[in-house]
């Protein structure tokens, strides 16, 4: 079974956070640095989920999200946003676009792997 996680994330201590968070519990752990890198990464990959932040350089998380939910080969892949955002009007735009969970940084690392594990459809 494919258990590649996409962890996106500009903030190299955020990304190595959430990286020990996952890794921990299993999950083989595919890393990007913005936007751009994870539509790449996530068309060549295919991983069962993905957990990317909002504000990156070069191309945003919603940006992201948008193109990963247009394109057939990665729409079905559970997108988490982790993000310092938690303003209503980002939320908001996440979730017309398809995210499946919106979390605001700090988080729990267990709580955010009890709900990769959700996501995916691991017990």
């Amino acid at each position: 079974m494919n258990k590649k996680i996409l962890i996106v994330d500009d903030e190299p201590h955020m990304l190595r956070v959430t990286e020990l968070s996952l890794k921990k519990v299993g999950y083989e752990i595919l890393t990007a640095r913005n936007g751009r890198e994870a539509v790449e990464a996530a068309t060549r990959e295919l991983p069962v989920l993905i957990v990317m932040d909002v504000n990156m350089p070069e191309m945003d998380g919603i940006t992201a999200l948008k193109q990963l939910k247009a394109t057939p080969a990665t729409a079905g892949i559970p997108v988490i946003m982790l993000t310092s955002r938690g303003e209503a009007v980002a939320r908001g735009e996440a979730e017309t676009s398809g995210v499946a969970l919106y979390l605001t940084k700090p988080f729990s690392p267990s709580a955010l792997a009890a709900e990769a594990r959700r996501l995916i459809g691991i017990s």
